[in-house]
């Protein structure tokens, strides 16, 4: 699943947000515990939901 996301200021820090089609098929919730790797090499940003079997990437390149 390839998708462009627009990043959004929040108070002072930026966010991504997550389709709610993303939501539901993962059963993400709020409150959830994430895991975030950067591969700086690949210009990639992998979220993994902790306790959960489920992971979404954002992978992009200048």
């Amino acid at each position: 699943m390839t998708q462009i996301r627009k990043v959004i200021k929040t108070g002072n820090s930026l966010a991504l947000t997550i389709p709610s089609k993303s939501i539901k098929e993962f059963n993400i919730k709020e409150g959830d515990l994430v895991l975030i790797k950067i591969n700086r090499s690949k210009a990639s940003i992998n979220y993994i939901f902790s306790g959960h079997p489920r992971q979404l990437s954002l992978i992009g390149s200048n």
